[in-house]
């Protein structure tokens, strides 16, 4: 049971990692949330099930690479977390001039579009926009891979993407939340932050992955 757990807290680490770094798809959320509650509700829910797919296919896929890999085990795992590295200093390197690119973006698209429409098109909509975003795809397979044949058994895989939905859905509806109840009273500098926080989970998950070091 113990296990379980454990696995479930690193799929929900993992879909934090993935949910929280304040990119395009976090600024239209907020946004959407200062619009319209029940569409927003709907954008968030199809950010999640989307990173879902993701880590659900890479589960299912990652352990197969891994076990054909075995002999190279260590290198593999080295290999993903240098990825996952990657992504968390290509992320805050991005980082260092966001607060004024947000509060332009804001001002760009701050009277919305002014149209209504219904939570099914708004999930669809934003459903697209995340399964066209690489790097979700990058970081799941990269860091199931890395794990390796611990999700293989048992259901550890199943609890690990569960713990995915379910960290992944918290946070997008937070984020809908938190354009419904502060609106533009959100800062450009504190969704920046935010970002920053983001990758730097990823960049602890990168070190954790790698070590023992081959």
């Amino acid at each position: 049971m113990s296990e379980m757990w454990t696995t479930a807290v690193a799929g929900a680490a993992a879909g934090l990692g993935v949910a929280m770094p304040l990119g395009a798809m976090g600024v239209l959320l907020l946004q959407e949330g200062m619009r319209d509650r029940r569409n927003a509700v709907a954008a968030a829910a199809a950010v999640a099930v989307v990173d879902l797919a993701y880590a659900a296919v890479a589960t299912a896929l990652g352990p197969l690479v891994a076990s054909a890999l075995s002999e190279v085990e260590a290198w593999v795992r080295l290999v993903s977390a240098v990825i996952l590295m990657v992504i968390a200093v290509r992320g805050l390197w991005a980082s260092r001039h966001m607060d004024d690119g947000l509060a332009a973006a804001e001002a760009h698209d701050g009277g919305g579009t002014g149209a209504r429409v219904g939570a099914g098109r708004t999930f669809t909509r934003f459903a697209a926009l995340t399964l066209v975003n690489p790097t979700t795809a990058l970081y799941f397979a990269a860091l199931t891979t890395a794990q390796g044949g611990a999700l293989s058994g048992g259901g550890a895989g199943v609890v690990f993407v569960a713990g995915v939905f379910v960290a992944s859905l918290t946070w997008q509806q937070l984020l809908v939340a938190a354009g419904g109840f502060t609106g533009a009273r959100i800062g450009a500098r504190a969704r920046a932050w935010t970002f920053r926080a983001g990758y730097g989970l990823v960049a602890v998950y990168a070190v954790k992955v790698a070590l023992p070091l081959p």
